[in-house]
């Protein structure tokens, strides 16, 4: 089955009204307020880094996922869809039900030095956020760095999440002996917008901070732009104040992305926005009534405007000159700026 490798071995609580795939897994649920109203599904994966379907959009070829389902509550993540592969719905159950790999790190370290392991660059938070608000108790990640610095292989992490910074002593190790960096997501800064459609993330000028201190430790940051949303975020004024903020954040590079909205997260942020913004829903139906991508023509205006005002503002000519360059014993494939737009 599709969710087969996802089985615990071994024995666990066994809840009955649990989902196929966890039955016999053991499931929690925490008594305070940020974990309110959330289970989690503990399971023993069998293994731990994925190959990426070749059909994929993506410039990356591994990842590593140590959580499924996001307590960010982004209304338009793409990722919605694949929770409906564990019987579970795309909507609440995404953002309330969080699948941990709680032998993550054992797994990652066994991979990593296995004799069929190639040292290919593996991408994580590229599904989900390894830095979501589980990973401050479950800290799968501190071990999968681990794994990835004592095998020096390069990686990359994308993350709306400030928690990072908490492992930022294994990310500098890492970075001294293998190509490291990282990217934040930040697509706007108006927080009205924030708090609509990404209520369970910081807010956006932590994450740019965050953005700063990771560039100031050595640790190339990027911030990837993404999602502009038509009509709500991408007037030239908004584009302008977003760019702007990236560029004070001392950014190493800005990769603009326009809104796309695939089956499971279509259906989640249509809904929202014919309960918040019901006029713009004919208006979002011709942009994306031929499928999951607004028309290039449109694309092209909106990621050609936000270069133009990168330029201007000058991201990544105020790049610290003290980024680690770390010895190239493999081949790295960090993705380029020009790469992540496809995301």
């Amino acid at each position: 089955m599709r969710w087969d490798n996802l089985r615990l071995a071994g024995s666990g609580r066994d809840d009955p009204a649990a989902p196929l795939f966890a039955r016999g897994a053991v499931t929690r649920t925490f008594d305070t307020p940020d974990f309110a109203g959330m289970t989690f599904y503990e399971i023993r994966a069998r293994s731990i880094i994925n190959r990426v379907p070749e059909a994929s959009r993506v410039p990356f070829e591994y990842t590593i996922n140590p959580y499924r389902g996001c307590s960010h509550k982004c209304i338009y993540c793409f990722a919605r869809k694949t929770h409906e592969y564990l019987d579970l719905d795309s909507g609440a159950d995404f953002d309330s039900k969080i699948v941990v790999k709680v032998n993550a790190a054992e797994l990652a370290r066994k991979e990593l030095t296995s004799p069929r392991w190639g040292g290919h660059h593996v991408a994580m938070g590229t599904n989900v956020d390894c830095y979501q608000r589980a990973e401050g108790r479950y800290r799968l990640m501190r071990g999968i760095l681990a794994a990835l610095r004592d095998a020096a292989n390069p990686f990359s992490i994308l993350t709306k999440g400030t928690l990072i910074l908490r492992d930022l002593d294994l990310l500098t190790e890492a970075a001294d002996v293998t190509d490291v960096s990282a990217d934040v997501s930040v697509g706007f800064v108006d927080p009205e917008m924030w708090r609509a459609v990404e209520p369970g993330t910081p807010n956006p000028r932590r994450r740019l901070e965050t953005c700063a201190s990771l560039n100031d430790n050595g640790i190339a940051c990027g911030v990837l732009m993404a999602p502009i949303l038509p009509y709500l975020t991408d007037s030239p004024a908004q584009l302008d104040r977003t760019v702007k903020e990236i560029a004070e954040a001392g950014a190493t590079h800005i990769a603009p992305i326009v809104l796309h909205l695939r089956p499971g997260a279509r259906e989640w942020w249509l809904s929202w926005l014919s309960r918040e913004h019901p006029r713009l829903v004919p208006r979002y139906l011709e942009l994306y009534g031929r499928g999951s991508y607004a028309p290039k023509s449109y694309q092209q205006r909106v990621t050609g405007l936000v270069r133009e005002l990168a330029e201007r503002h000058g991201v990544g000519r105020g790049t610290p000159a003290t980024a680690r360059r770390a010895p190239s014993r493999r081949p790295a494939t960090t993705p380029e700026p020009e790469q992540l737009r496809l995301l």
